[in-house]
């Protein structure tokens, strides 16, 4: 609303201006008197609804500027969504018309099973994906906030990387230190699962990826996903985290996506009171992301509550 508001505004004030000015311009009266007070204001008055136009032009500018842009994304973001849902359909077509049409091993009967779940799982992370993108845009996640031990979280996020792409699990290198932080387990999951996701397919060949987690101050957990591919140019390291944003034409791309994934990345973290920034690493191509959250290395200092009472009850014995 607030563009054709301001449209109206303009409007309303190049009106007034236009009449006002004629109206000086017809009147003889005003220009004998240049020095007169009435002069003076009405030319305040007409220089003021002057800038105020300026102003709102300038915004007016602004805004379509970003209406085509989010045009221009809106519309990859159909093309990918289109072949990221037409390419898994018509895998699984292929292999059901063979299936009904053709004698077939046992062997090759496994594969094409085991090739048409892969196909609806993509199906289906594409959708949890629209599914969450639709839900942040509405409302705010909510659910019960607990502390995790980070490093079990990263190894599992991994392990399903992995399995996913079919790469060795070694393929993904973890250091992990002893952390914890606190807040919802599956937002936890998305993000580190996203963003490892995004580093092994857009990973150099051979593919490598390095996942890194410590503490990065006295109440502050970092961790870093870093990958050996193109990287991504610096001044489109912000525009990543947009809604349906895609380097490139979409139609031109080799690697699958939705161009939505650093954008559930980024807002999740936001309601975690995390940020995730673009880092680049010292030496060859690829790129880092920097994850903080708050949180600490408290699994070496705080006894759990078993270990607490195993404890007391050892000494209440001695």
């Amino acid at each position: 609303r607030f563009p054709i508001l301001l449209a109206i505004v303009m409007i309303a004030l190049l009106v007034v201006l236009t009449i006002g000015w004629v109206l000086l311009s017809v009147s003889g009266a005003l220009q004998d008197e240049r020095s007169s007070g009435l002069y003076w204001a009405l030319l305040t008055i007409g220089s003021l609804f002057s800038l105020l136009l300026l102003v709102g032009t300038v915004l007016y500018l602004i805004l379509s500027i970003k209406a085509i842009n989010l045009t221009r994304r809106q519309s990859n973001f159909i093309d990918s969504v289109t072949h990221e849902l037409k390419s898994p359909i018509a895998s699984m077509k292929l292999y059901l018309q063979t299936l009904s049409r053709h004698h077939v091993t046992e062997a090759e009967r496994a594969d094409f099973y085991r090739f048409m779940l892969e196909d609806l799982e993509r199906l289906d992370r594409l959708i949890n994906q629209l599914l969450m993108a639709g839900r942040l845009e509405a409302v705010p996640a909510n659910g019960p906030w607990e502390e995790i031990e980070l490093g079990s979280l990263l190894r599992e996020c991994t392990a399903a990387v992995c399995l996913s792409y079919r790469v060795p699990a070694d393929t993904v290198q973890l250091a992990l230190q002893p952390c914890w932080v606190r807040g919802r387990r599956l937002d936890l999951e998305i993000i580190f699962r996203n963003l490892i996701d995004n580093a092994v397919k857009y990973a150099g060949q051979p593919p490598q990826v390095e996942v890194t987690a410590g503490p990065g101050g006295p109440e502050e957990v970092v961790v870093q996903v870093a990958d050996n591919g193109r990287g991504i140019p610096f001044h489109l390291r912000r525009r990543i985290f947009r809604r349906f944003e895609r380097l490139g034409l979409e139609l031109e791309r080799d690697k699958p996506g939705t161009g939505l994934g650093l954008y559930i990345v980024r807002t999740l973290l936001h309601q975690l009171r995390g940020r995730v920034h673009v880092r680049y690493p010292k030496a060859g191509p690829g790129t880092v992301f920097e994850v903080r959250l708050p949180g600490g290395p408290r699994a070496a200092e705080r006894v759990s509550p078993d270990a607490a009472e195993a404890v007391v009850a050892a000494a209440s014995k001695g």
